[in-house]
């Protein structure tokens, strides 16, 4: 692991180049957690970032839901090959009524719907299965069928199956008024937003946490926790290669795909190596997590600014050095 003095002064000057107004990144090595954070929450304020300060992680939600989601199948009460459609027997859109797409689908993204439903028609643009293709929405419908199969809103799911759990007091699919007292806000280049405050809970998007709180997740992730040892393995094993430089494909099968990038049952995953990582996406808001079982060694890298994946391969030096083709494919697919 980094020296934390040369990881922090050099976290410290990447962050002041790019105008980052606050971060705070969680190191795992063999199970123990180092938070670093630094800046601000707010460009209006100037209160610093803690250890103790929530943020929006946007797509970091994916992994929770899928880890509740691998739960209920191990429980016997979620079947990952049962149509979604035949779970959900209200509120489906009818476009979707007749679509096998099943949760394997959209854990590995391959439903064939779109990342976001948008103003167009909703369809699905490939046969399920098919081919990678990055969609939120996928995890929209994923969230129905879970609350259908448990009678459980899924905020109340993620508390009973991961948060309580783990630990992890500091983490809600929905606006806690106690968050107000220390969270981070977001920019969009140098223009402060308005916080995000989600009333409900959404797959694929509305987690609220801090990196401490996250890196617990991790830890779990890595030691496969609640989880049958099949179904681990299945979770971070790709189940697809992604398309080359492109993370959202609904226009054909992709010529070319990456030759060590896949997806797992809610992970991308370096083949090589065997890392897992996502990351998550906002207005003012990026946000990347990567692990590796081998060595139990994760990283957790939240922020407060578009610009905030440029610090993701000084973040993830500080527990997993070496070569990650992922950062080179999210450069392409993820625009600031």
């Amino acid at each position: 692991m980094t020296d934390s003095s040369t990881f922090e002064t050099s976290m410290h000057r990447l962050m002041t180049a790019a105008a980052i107004p606050g971060i705070s990144v969680a190191a795992v090595n063999q199970g123990e957690v180092r938070v670093t954070s630094m800046g601000v929450r707010a460009l209006d304020t100037a209160r610093p970032v803690g250890e103790m300060t929530v943020f929006d992680v946007a797509s970091l939600s994916k992994p929770v839901v899928a880890y509740i989601a691998l739960q209920l199948a191990d429980g016997g009460m979620l079947d990952l090959d049962r149509p979604l459609s035949e779970i959900v027997k209200k509120g489906v859109p009818p476009q979707l009524v007749s679509q096998p797409i099943t949760a394997r689908h959209v854990l590995t993204h391959t439903s064939g719907l779109p990342n976001h439903r948008g103003d167009e028609p909703l369809q699905t643009y490939f046969p399920p299965g098919s081919w990678f293709s990055y969609s939120g929405f996928g995890f929209a419908y994923l969230q129905m069928a879970l609350e259908a199969t448990t009678a459980e809103p899924l905020e109340a799911l993620a508390q009973r199956l991961v948060f309580d759990p783990l630990g992890m007091y500091s983490s809600s699919f929905q606006w806690r008024e106690r968050f107000s007292e220390n969270v981070a806000v977001p920019h969009e280049n140098e223009k402060q937003l308005e916080k995000h405050r989600p009333t409900a809970a959404y797959a694929s998007y509305s987690l609220q946490t801090t990196a401490s709180d996250y890196a617990k997740f991790m830890v779990a992730v890595m030691d496969g926790s609640s989880l049958s040892e099949a179904t681990h393995c299945q979770w971070l094993t790709p189940a697809v290669m992604v398309p080359r430089g492109d993370a959202t494909h609904l226009a054909g099968c992709p010529p070319e795909t990456e030759q060590d990038i896949g997806w797992g049952l809610g992970w991308g995953v370096e083949t090589t190596s065997g890392t897992f990582f996502q990351w998550g996406k906002m207005d003012g808001i990026r946000t990347f997590a990567m692990g590796c079982p081998k060595t139990r060694s994760a990283v957790v890298l939240l922020t407060n600014s578009n610009r905030g994946l440029r610090l993701m391969d000084a973040a993830i030096e500080a527990a997993l050095p070496g070569e990650h083709p992922v950062f080179s494919w999210l450069r392409t697919c993820v625009t600031e």
